[in-house]
């Protein structure tokens, strides 16, 4: 059975044991493991984490699976003066359970959470060589532009930003 629950800042050690599984798991094939070591410090350290959720008005969910928590998501706003736009800024579960509907499962309780709030839309960014670009494809995304960003260190991030209409698409 899936679970699905709002959390703040007492979930960070959790969310931290999970993105470093998670990356760990899923990212090689993508990045090299200095990137991946990079971010998980600078995006999911507690400072970081606390910043985001305490200061930049990120929400946090955790996802259980059969009582195992198995992902972790943040939503919010993208920018104040446009406050229809929202993103998604994490995704992520256990490669595991990929091809469950969990994925799926996720997108649809952020939608619901923030439609009520006037949200029209949904971003994301998502590196392109990320399997993960079918998923979202598959349940309505689409491409909207190709990013590329210098982060530091020579690393690069090499996303596609995805988006749904959340007044055309009913997830």
């Amino acid at each position: 059975m899936l679970t699905i629950n709002k959390v703040g800042l007492e979930s960070i050690p959790i969310i931290q044991v999970l993105s470093n599984e998670i990356w760990k798991k899923v990212y090689p094939a993508i990045v090299s493991m200095g990137q991946i070591e990079y971010l998980l410090n600078e995006w999911h350290s507690e400072e970081a984490l606390t910043e985001q959720m305490m200061v930049e008005g990120h929400q946090f969910i955790l996802i259980e699976w059969d009582k195992e928590t198995i992902g972790y998501a943040s939503y919010a706003v993208k920018h104040k003066e446009d406050p229809y736009r929202f993103r998604l800024n994490k995704l992520y579960v256990q490669p595991e359970v990929h091809g469950k509907g969990i994925g799926k499962s996720i997108v649809h309780f952020i939608t619901n959470e923030i439609k009520p709030l006037g949200a029209t839309v949904l971003e994301l960014n998502v590196h392109k060589r990320n399997p993960a670009v079918a998923f979202y494809k598959h349940i309505g995304f689409v491409i909207a532009k190709e990013e590329v960003t210098e982060i530091a260190h020579g690393y690069l991030l090499d996303d596609f930003i995805m988006e749904i209409d959340l007044t055309k698409n009913l997830l």
